[in-house]
């Protein structure tokens, strides 16, 4: 009984948001506030001084190692969009004449998961949903574009991982390797409905699905654990978008000898920019060490600016800077580029700043001590699937991974060793799962496009129902993972 009351920040939260339908950020707000009144009012351990400053100190560390990759990753997402590069990765892919299939695995293994592990901020569909209307019929195109968003839950160059693994004291590589398996399961089903939903019978093309879904866990995982989060997810999306591609064009070729090479859209530069900048960093890192020349300290928590994936989008927003600077469009740029920003990062910013606050303030004043001893308490197969249900509701109800992370990591950093690195990418790959499948990427979809009130409602429901589904697999897969921790 303890634990729910030490609970009702988040069980708020909650309220607001599902049952009240208020904006995260609101929420955050309140959730904040709540867990300050409780404390200075004595419902958990006693109020001190230097436990809030220790909380404020970890709180401001965690936001600056977010906001130094989301505020340039959004800057990167208007300089594609005003360019026009997400665009011509459609009419290419359109170009490409591949069968039904491999158009579908190419988007949701592959261009998908690419675009949104290399940017987040469901800058994927800005690509898929105007090309999935282009390819299918509109309620299959906008149920495949919202299924492969949900596939990949290591948006923004793997930043929630990385904050998440600082949550809960984890070398980020381990945390981000063992949650590719624990999303294994994840990747198979979703890849699967999305062939069902395109009507895709040819058993050739299913067999194919299974050795795409081999190749993509094995490259998400091998990439995670020897290069990093912050590449893993490009890497799986890139390799597995080649080898479908690869496979789908010597199949044509086969057919029509004629059919010339297909060359990638040159206006897609900046991805490869991106690219070639995290990797070239990522190799200096490993030669020189210099990430460790800089390292900002708080309570509980460090962050390293120099090994921030935030640098290389920095790196390429000067290069953009200077090509930019002679076209016709700069004028408009230099006139609306701060207000895009502020319009786009606003919100986010400050709903993670909130949960960031909560979550600290939460953990320093023994807020989480109860679920600690509740989950202690269980068998690995119910903790599993009890965190695998707490991080799909703070994915879910937060929009973002970064966010459920910050409300739930904490309690399990406070778990013994052996059981928290699995529960620890349970919490990860459920939160980030469900934040794909949110209200706010529904809203995202429906927006691009232009959908009608009885859409948006069939669209919500479904986008629930992969929520509850990718948790159970998550659960699934973790339970089948614990014989190997155990």
């Amino acid at each position: 009984m303890l634990a729910l009351f030490h609970l009702s920040p988040v069980l708020l939260v909650t309220a607001m948001l599902v049952v009240l339908r208020r904006p995260p950020m609101h929420a955050a707000i309140a959730g904040t506030a709540l867990v300050l009144v409780l404390w200075l009012a004595g419902a958990a351990d006693a109020w001190r001084l230097g436990s809030m400053v220790a909380a404020a100190q970890d709180t401001a560390v965690l936001f600056a190692s977010t906001a130094f990759v989301i505020v340039p990753g959004l800057v990167f997402v208007i300089f594609i969009e005003r360019m026009g590069v997400n665009l011509a990765l459609s009419r290419w892919v359109q170009s490409l004449g591949l069968g039904r299939g491999d158009q579908v695995v190419f988007i949701v293994l592959g261009l998908a998961p690419l675009l949104e592990a290399m940017t987040g901020f469901g800058v994927s569909l800005i690509a898929t949903v105007p090309l999935l209307l282009s390819l299918f019929e509109r309620r299959i195109a906008l149920r495949i574009a919202l299924t492969g968003m949900a596939i990949m839950p290591w948006g923004t160059l793997g930043l929630a991982s990385v904050i998440g693994a600082s949550l809960v004291h984890l070398d980020a590589t381990a945390l981000a390797s063992t949650s590719a398996l624990t999303s294994a399961p994840v990747f198979l089903v979703l890849s699967a409905i999305a062939l069902s939903l395109a009507g895709v019978r040819d058993s050739r093309e299913w067999r194919a699905l299974g050795a795409f879904w081999l190749l993509f866990v094995g490259v998400l995982y091998s990439a995670s654990r020897w290069l990093g989060p912050e590449v893993a997810g490009v890497a799986a999306g890139l390799v597995t978008a080649a080898a479908v591609l690869s496979a789908g064009l010597w199949r044509l070729r086969r057919n029509d000898s004629e059919r010339g090479a297909v060359q990638w859209p040159r206006q897609a530069w900046p991805y490869l920019v991106l690219i070639v900048c995290i990797v070239a960093l990522k190799m200096v890192w490993a030669i020189t060490s210099w990430q460790d020349h800089w390292v900002v300290q708080g309570a509980q928590v460090t962050w390293k600016p120099l090994s921030s994936p935030g640098l290389a989008l920095v790196l390429v927003l000067i290069g953009l800077g200077f090509h930019t600077r002679h076209t016709q469009r700069q004028t408009a740029l230099d006139v609306s580029m701060p207000a895009a920003l502020v319009a786009r990062a606003k919100r986010p910013l400050l709903t993670i700043f909130f949960f960031l606050a909560m979550s600290q303030m939460m953990v320093k004043a023994g807020f989480l001590a109860g679920l600690m001893q509740m989950l202690a308490g269980l068998s690995p197969a119910a903790a599993t699937s009890l965190v695998a249900l707490f991080g799909a509701l703070s994915g879910y109800m937060t929009g973002s991974n970064v966010g459920g992370n910050a409300i739930f990591m904490p309690a399990i950093a406070m778990l013994p060793e052996s059981s928290r690195l699995l529960l620890a990418a349970v919490q990860n790959s459920s939160a980030g799962h469900a934040a794909l499948g949110s209200l706010s990427v529904v809203m995202l979809i429906l927006g691009l496009a232009k959908t009608q009130a009885k859409e948006e409602g069939e669209l919500v429901r479904f986008g629930f129902t992969l929520v509850c589904l990718n948790t159970a697999l998550v659960a699934l897969g973790a339970v089948l993972l614990s014989g190997w921790f155990g």
